[in-house]
């Protein structure tokens, strides 16, 4: 539908062909914009983010999101590639080794959980304070970041990663203030369903989950490929007064008390 034409946009955390990240890349070459891609080099070597750069023929630009310097020469590199300013950019990363080493929410170990705030929530506020500095977006341009609606009620399994989606989504509402009244710039957050995903999938009792959370919600879990295309309208012009906002995109899961479906079995 040409969404996007004449669009500039950055995506993090595309790893493969399960992320939802590299579904909106996709969906945003489709959509007539052109991108780059980024990831930290260590998630690189486990992904396929290479032969995505191929497929939408684009670049990666190897990018640490919690080092400035990195972040700065993204997206110095990015607009010099795109030849201009950026519309749009997807923050979509996130990592707890406390989580990956089936810590114990009683029993956390407080350096990693440090490690999952600054990977997972204050590299965000990292990415928005370079694109301010670099004076990197244009006008009316839309910055997302993917969270999840643990940072509103308690999943147990979720461990740590909900206080980390908790402080994502005040970082969204705190610079989309200062984003929108200079340069009416947009900041918002996706709450997915839960999605299979290599991090999804990475989550104690996830299948468990997955199947609860698609009964409880009157329209079912919502695809990887549906999130992509709720985050191209969020890209798009047509949300250009949406901000500050955590959005969900759940099939109504976050708005159900109790579905008899669930008690049916």
């Amino acid at each position: 539908m040409g969404l996007l034409e004449g669009k500039r946009g950055v995506i993090f955390g595309a790893l493969d062909k399960q992320s939802i990240a590299w579904k909106v890349a996709e969906l945003c070459v489709k959509e007539g914009a052109k991108i780059t891609l980024t990831n930290a080099p260590v998630a690189m070597r486990f992904g396929h983010i290479e032969d995505l750069a191929k497929q939408l023929d684009t670049i990666v630009i190897p990018a640490d999101a919690t080092n400035d310097e990195d972040l700065d020469n993204l997206f110095e590199k990015s607009m010099e590639y795109l030849d201009g300013k950026l519309d749009f950019v997807l923050h979509s990363i996130g990592m707890s080794i406390n989580v990956r080493k089936k810590k114990a929410y009683t029993d956390l170990r407080y350096d990693w959980m440090m490690k999952s705030f600054d990977v997972s929530a204050i590299s965000f506020h990292r990415v928005m304070q370079s694109l301010w500095k670099k004076d990197a977006m244009n006008d009316w341009g839309s910055i997302l970041a993917l969270t999840y609606m643990a940072a509103q009620r308690t999943f147990p399994n979720y461990s740590e990663m909900a206080e980390a989606k908790a402080l994502l989504e005040s970082f969204a509402r705190s610079f989309g203030y200062h984003f929108g009244t200079a340069k009416k710039v947009r900041v918002n957050t996706v709450s997915q369903s839960p999605t299979i995903t290599t991090a999804g999938s990475g989550v104690k009792g996830f299948s468990d989950f997955f199947n609860y959370a698609d009964k409880m919600s009157p329209l079912g879990n919502a695809p990887a490929e549906a999130c992509a295309e709720y985050c191209v309208t969020l890209f798009s012009d047509y949300t250009r007064y949406v901000t500050m906002q955590n959005l969900y995109h759940d099939g109504g899961f976050s708005s159900m008390g109790m579905n008899p479906a669930v008690l049916e079995g």
